[in-house]
């Protein structure tokens, strides 16, 4: 438990940076977990990671509204805070950051983090300002959590690589640690958008994991041919006549560019539609 003792609940920036600043000058460290709320035990598995590492775990709990690219999207993401509150404490948080959009975006804000390259692979090019908004949204948490750790699930690989490279390149002295997907017994990432499928879309996208297996036994195997690997994939997916792809690609675990030969530690990435429900999944080579 850190500085205050009990589990707090906290909505305003200078109460979290005023708990923040005296746990660093105690020489406490911090370890934070950012969430968009509709907590499942993928995060879980990151607060417990969090608490058993550092002496302040924090949750923050925002649906960061500037990196959704459809505001549908943004409407429809699942606000549950009290439920998530309850189920970080139980994990082992002891603070629970939740603020409101207007207190992390007041009328003017104008500064933003951006980044080329990796930023506008895979999901930053079918989602055009979605790493911008991540990166300033983690950006602004970091200077208010002020973390020594900050823990990311590996599900979303390309967003846990653009995070780390941004505290390396910005010296922002925070360790970004990944942490391994957790997943349904039948496989299927833990994700909050996963209750937002149908019972009919919830079935079908078994079909990832077992098109991400099937792909990863091909390379065991001995096919290197990213094409070939990527038309295995693709024909798993098709099997299902409900998902759309956006994408799937062997990819470089660190530029996230395309690979024409499959290497051990590549990385098979993939998004695919289910209804308005957009997955995504990876797994190494």
């Amino acid at each position: 438990m850190g500085d205050t003792g009990k589990t707090t609940l906290i909505h305003k920036i200078d109460e979290m940076r005023g708990i923040a600043s005296r746990a660093r000058a105690r020489g406490q460290s911090t370890g934070l977990v950012p969430t968009m709320g509709a907590l499942h035990e993928g995060h879980l598995s990151l607060v417990r990671r969090a608490a058993a590492e550092n002496s302040l775990t924090v949750v923050s709990v925002f649906v960061n509204p500037i990196q959704f690219d459809d505001q549908e999207d943004l409407a429809s993401y699942p606000g549950t805070l009290a439920d998530d509150a309850e189920a970080a404490f139980s994990a082992g948080a002891d603070i629970v950051f939740a603020p409101s959009a207007k207190e992390m975006y007041p009328e003017g804000f104008s500064t933003y983090v951006d980044m080329t390259g990796v930023s506008g692979r895979l999901c930053g090019a079918s989602r055009a300002s979605h790493f911008r908004g991540v990166l300033t949204v983690v950006s602004k948490l970091f200077g208010i959590c002020m973390p020594d750790r900050a823990y990311f699930g590996e599900k979303d690989a390309q967003q846990l690589a653009v995070v780390q490279k941004m505290a390396a390149e910005l010296c922002m002295n925070v360790e970004v640690i990944g942490c391994p997907t957790v997943r349904e017994g039948d496989g299927l990432a833990m994700s909050s958008r996963n209750a937002r499928l149908s019972a009919q879309e919830r079935a079908s996208a078994r079909c990832l994991y077992r098109a991400l297996c099937e792909a990863k036994a091909c390379f065991s195997s001995g096919e290197t041919d990213a094409g070939a690997l990527t038309a295995t994939l693709r024909a798993v997916i098709e099997k299902e006549t409900l998902p759309r792809i956006d994408y799937v690609e062997i990819v470089d675990p660190f530029t996230f560019e395309a690979v024409p030969v499959a290497r051990e530690g590549d990385l098979i990435a993939l998004a695919v539609y289910f209804g308005e429900t957009r997955l995504i999944d990876n797994m190494r080579l």
